[in-house]
């Protein structure tokens, strides 16, 4: 069995499983005995409700980087999967209060949480929405309320929590529909498998990784205000096998416990001695202390993850790299890996930055082109004088005129990354001169 047809066939199962998971509520609401006298319009607002709270509960999962989850897809799909499943989740979710409170407008009542008379079942279905409310709210405007990384990583699991665990001690509460030995084994399923994958993501995987601890071997200024961390294993092999192109989860200053961590690139080829590599551009609070690193410093590294490399295509007769700016990374550490194993498949690297003195690796590229079957495309939006290469953006003219012009499917594997508008650009390009959806591959670090 091939690479993609096996990606295609996890993939699909752990679909499938999604949707199972989800409705599961639902069926067996349905099918198992039902409360005697609820109307169907109850029933169907606890019907929404419950696949809401399951979907709830499974966000969790999408974000615990399970290995074999991600694989098939990719993890900046899974997480772009997971913002905008939230929103159809926190929908459902609120359409049971609604539905309810339009036919029995007497239940408004039961909204006023500090009334002695409420019962604790509402305060905790009332309590549980707003944390939710909450958690989309800083979720969608994280980045227009200017809230810190961390802090928002704090939050927004702290909320996640709060929100599943008072859904279910509503359902509890209310008794109705967990009033038969299948459905009550269902919510206890669903309540184990939330507590478990809470200790795995908060306390068994970071202790885990408390035990494998990375030190920092050299810190090097790159062109492009990046700067290259190299970091070398403490007492462990370390990462020896990686495919080139994925990234991992890196935390500095901090135990691993206090959920401070960042996504980068891996920028180097897989060690024998397990060291490892990133090149890191000052663009935030995290990344602008990168140059502040010591050698002996102490970091946690959580990884590999991503399916944005160019083993995922053994088949692929051309490679191309599209890159803007620090989107070198996985790119370089894809060129970097081919260089080591000698290979010769035709490569074409279009990068575009903002001016010359700004292209991280220029030099390193270069002597790329002796040690590979490399072509180089520099695309500067502020050229230098008498410059003789492209100007301006990536473009479909510039696109048509430099791709290999065979554009059957799995021929050519396109692999971008740089800033989301230029991303944007690029994907639509893409399409415009004929390239098959399924031959080019965007790596995202806009996770949240």
């Amino acid at each position: 069995m091939n690479v993609s047809t096996r990606r295609i066939l996890q993939g699909s199962a752990w679909i499938l499983l999604y949707l199972l998971l989800t409705l599961a509520p639902l069926l067996v609401l349905f099918v198992d005995q039902r409360p005697a006298g609820r109307e169907f319009w109850r029933d169907f607002s606890v019907a929404l409700g419950f696949c809401g709270l399951a979907m709830m509960a499974l966000q969790f999962a999408l974000t615990a980087r399970f290995k074999t989850l991600k694989a098939p897809y990719g993890s900046d799909i899974v997480y772009y999967f997971h913002k905008r499943i939230s929103i159809a989740t926190f929908l459902l979710i609120l359409a049971h209060p609604i539905l309810l409170f339009v036919f029995s407008p007497d239940l408004l009542r039961l909204l006023n949480i500090f009334d002695p008379q409420t019962p604790w079942r509402a305060r905790f279905a009332v309590t549980s929405l707003l944390a939710l409310i909450g958690l989309v709210v800083f979720s969608v405007w994280r980045k227009k309320l200017k809230i810190e990384y961390t802090r928002w990583r704090v939050t927004h699991g702290l909320l996640a929590t709060a929100g599943v665990a008072l859904g279910l001690a509503h359902i509890v509460g209310v008794g109705y529909y967990v009033n038969t030995p299948l459905k009550r084994w269902l919510w206890i399923g669903y309540a184990t498998f939330w507590v478990g994958l809470l200790l795995w993501v908060r306390i068994i995987k970071p202790f885990l990784l408390l035990r494998r601890p990375y030190v920092v071997e050299q810190v090097q200024a790159e062109r492009g205000n990046a700067w290259s961390l190299i970091l070398k294993p403490q007492g462990h092999p370390g990462i020896r096998h990686f495919q080139p192109g994925q990234f991992a989860w890196i935390t500095a200053w901090d135990s691993p416990f206090a959920d401070s961590e960042h996504p980068f690139s891996f920028s180097t080829a897989p060690h024998p001695e397990g060291k490892l590599g990133f090149t890191i551009k000052e663009l935030g609070d995290f990344t602008a202390r990168i140059k502040e690193m010591q050698p002996g410093q102490t970091v946690y590294v959580d990884g590999p993850f991503g399916s944005f490399s160019c083993d995922q295509h053994p088949h692929a007769q051309n490679l191309v790299f599209i890159a803007g700016g620090i989107g070198i990374t996985p790119m370089m550490s894809m060129l970097r890996t081919l260089a080591e194993r000698g290979d010769r498949l035709p490569l074409l690297l279009i990068y575009a930055n903002r001016d010359w003195e700004s292209v991280t690796f220029r030099e390193e590229i270069e002597g790329l082109r002796t040690r590979l079957n490399l072509t180089v495309l520099h695309v500067l939006e502020r050229p230098p004088e008498n410059w003789q290469g492209e100007r301006g953006y990536v473009t479909a003219a510039l696109l048509q005129r430099v791709l290999p012009t065979d554009r059957t499917p799995n021929h050519t594997e396109i692999f971008l990354c740089g800033p989301q508008p230029m991303m944007d650009a690029v994907e639509k390009a893409l399409v415009q001169v004929g390239v098959p959806m399924g031959d080019f591959h965007s790596e995202r670090f806009d996770l949240v």
